[in-house]
């Protein structure tokens, strides 16, 4: 037999190995990393034939238990759904005004309401419901269509300008630059401004008024606050839907931008539009 080789330096036997002078020390895993080892195989494939483990072309091997994960969260939802269908029940017999009433259904709706919001509106409206420039703010005290509770649970039930709901709100701004001369634009626009700001001319001001009296007072209101009948915004608010310059204002009255809110209540059922409208209502802009 042949001596083996000891490492001058570490003095551990070397295995024999050498690559471009480099020679492999011998240095043996130590026995209780080995035996660890060998128990985890040993639980894989333990595991493998207890539970789902190999995926084949339509489905995968079922396991000796039968373990489904999708048939464990199955069980907890349907056991959940149960546990809140006497909370969904109630909620679905009474009017969205009387909700707050009852303490218990009231905690019930909050909850649901956050949950249903942060599913399906923070996309526009933002996840603080602060909203952006063309998709209201559900903070601030502004709303087209009126901020109490059942305002609240029409528009979201029923949505705007939606074509697949025959009771969705309607309303629409006539774009202006067909009837108005671009000079009457920049003074009505310069007047509007003047409601909340310094215009940028304020002899288009005064001009500015009759244009609007003549043309935009129907819906806007003789002191251009707005009607919720119209859908028509307040105009002396400082608060802006599509831009807060004169500019902006100007382009708005032109040719007006007109959004589309979708209706709700199909998709997602009247007890859950009712915990939308109270958790909505509850951010503080509601009436």
């Amino acid at each position: 037999m042949t001596k083996k080789h000891i490492d001058e330096i570490s003095g551990v036997e070397t295995t024999g190995h050498e690559w471009d002078g480099i020679r492999e020390l011998n240095n043996p895993m130590p026995r209780w990393w080995v035996i660890t080892f060998y128990l985890c195989i040993i639980w894989a494939v333990v595991y493998m034939i207890l539970y789902p483990a190999w995926p084949l072309i339509n489905s995968a091997t079922s396991g000796v238990l039968g373990y489904s994960s999708r048939a464990e969260i199955a069980e907890e939802m349907a056991i959940a759904a149960s546990e809140k269908s006497e909370y969904v029940d109630r909620i679905a017999q009474m009017p969205v005004e009387e909700i707050s009433q009852h303490p218990d259904l009231l905690q019930f709706a909050m909850a649901g309401g956050s949950a249903a919001f942060k599913v399906n509106c923070v996309q526009c409206h933002g996840s603080g419901a602060q909203g952006a420039p063309g998709y209201p703010n559900l903070n601030d005290d502004d709303w087209l269509w009126g901020g109490d509770i059942n305002a609240i649970h029409q528009t979201i039930a029923h949505g705007v300008r939606f074509d697949g709901d025959d009771d969705s709100r309607f309303s629409e701004m006539p774009a202006f630059k067909d009837m108005l001369e671009p000079a009457e634009i920049r003074q009505v626009a310069a007047y509007v401004y003047s409601l909340t700001g310094e215009p940028s001319d304020s002899a288009l001001v005064a001009p500015g008024k009759q244009v609007f009296v003549d043309n935009c007072e129907a819906c806007h209101g003789e002191d251009a606050r707005g009607d919720v009948d119209f859908g028509a915004p307040n105009l002396a608010d400082a608060i802006w839907f599509y831009g807060d310059s004169e500019a902006e204002i100007a382009a708005q009255i032109a040719k007006p931008k007109h959004g589309v809110m979708p209706a709700w209540a199909g998709r997602l059922g009247d007890p859950v539009i009712k915990q939308l409208a109270v958790f909505i209502h509850s951010l503080g802009g509601g009436q």
